[in-house]
């Protein structure tokens, strides 16, 4: 039953990106909207992510709580519908589409030379960030967990390969020992840390213990790398600004934990920028 829900999922997403194809991003942006907007709350719990804002921000009030929720589906169906247009995005050489803020810490990392681990969370269309890094001319492994839907994710892991990032590590132990070699022979690498990992360790976010990655403090304390937490968010719809933070050096004599500690909290810190596009339906305190 499971299989026949993926394969019906994946023909209604295929054709939608038809659609998209068709319409063109300007207009298909505003189809996505309405798409996530009316679809979106079928697929999660709205309990689940009142609680999740009301957690972060225990003194929003139920409007603003519900524009934060009204606006992240909205934001989700515009991504959805931009996966037709990761080519445009690519070939993008003015960055038409993208504004660039800190070229400069960039720039500073490619004549360093050694690799760095870049960190972020699921803001907006995260998906772009990785791709403005390796266009930027860093050489980049992104770390990404393949979808469930079986029929689906090959296309979304052609998709990212061929546009976003060609070198598309899966998430996993398996994963790891690819990272660790290529991070060896220079690449830097990109992972999500927002979310929710049974290997990790209970750390507190936003005051509340919740299991995290702790990969990029391992890379710390292995290779006494940098850590460059990186933000993107979405201007007036068609547009994006994607910032990069200053490096952050850990002492050496920082524990695990105290780094992971420390980078949830530079997450923290992002997501406060902009509540709306960052994506609340994850089961991120299980």
């Amino acid at each position: 039953m499971k299989y026949i829900k993926y394969f019906f999922e994946c023909i209604i997403i295929i054709l939608l990106f038809l659609i998209f194809k068709i319409f063109g991003r300007k207009l298909s942006v505003i189809i996505g909207s309405k798409i996530g907007s009316i679809f979106g709350p079928l697929f999660r719990s709205k309990k689940n992510i009142i609680e999740n804002i009301l957690r972060c921000f225990p003194n929003k009030s139920n409007v603003e709580v519900k524009n934060i929720i009204k606006n992240m589906w909205k934001y989700y169906g515009m991504i959805l519908s931009e996966y037709m247009f990761l080519k445009k995005f690519r070939d993008d050489k003015n960055n038409t589409y993208l504004h660039v803020e800190g070229e400069e810490i960039v720039n500073n990392l490619k004549k360093n030379t050694n690799p760095v681990i870049f960190v972020s969370g699921h803001f907006d269309n995260f998906e772009l960030m990785a791709m403005q890094i390796e266009k930027m001319g860093i050489k980049l492994a992104a770390v990404y967990r393949p979808l469930n839907n079986i029929f689906l994710n090959p296309i979304m892991e052609y998709l990212r390969k061929k546009y976003l990032c060609k070198k598309q590590i899966k998430k996993g132990k398996g994963g790891i020992k690819e990272l660790l070699y290529l991070f060896k022979n220079g690449y830097s690498i990109a992972l999500m840390i927002d979310q929710r990992v049974s290997e990790g360790e209970s750390i507190n976010f936003f005051n509340c213990p919740a299991l995290t990655t702790t990969v990029p403090a391992q890379f710390v304390k292995k290779f006494n790398c940098q850590i460059v937490p990186v933000f993107i968010e979405r201007q007036k719809n068609l547009n994006f600004k994607i910032r990069f933070f200053n490096p952050i050096k850990f002492e050496k004599n920082l524990e695990i934990n105290e780094i992971t500690k420390k980078l949830n909290h530079k997450l923290e810190e992002m997501i406060k920028i902009n509540p709306d596009q960052w994506i609340w339906s994850h089961n991120r305190w299980k």
